[in-house]
């Protein structure tokens, strides 16, 4: 019954582009952020996501020093969701 009472944070539509690196600041790939809430997202990509490792940065340019630290916390084809980590 819990689960049922747990809310899930607004979500933003955006599709709007954006970039994932991998920890460490290298192989930057091109994504869609389909959504957005203060908590994660969900992300695009154009090939397979099961090869993005389970930690990397989100950004909507290509600088890896901009963005935020994520972790995957599902994936389902192309499409993978992320939490955001301090």
């Amino acid at each position: 019954m819990a689960a049922a009472n747990k809310k899930r944070e607004a979500r933003k539509s955006l599709h709007q582009p954006g970039w994932v690196t991998l920890d460490g600041g290298f192989a930057a790939r091109q994504c869609v952020v389909q959504d957005l809430s203060s908590s994660g997202a969900k992300i695009t990509v154009e090939d397979d996501a099961s090869v993005l490792a389970g930690s990397l940065r989100l950004a909507f340019s290509r600088d890896a020093r901009t963005g935020r630290r994520c972790e995957v916390v599902w994936r389902r084809g192309k499409s993978f969701g992320v939490k955001f980590v301090r």
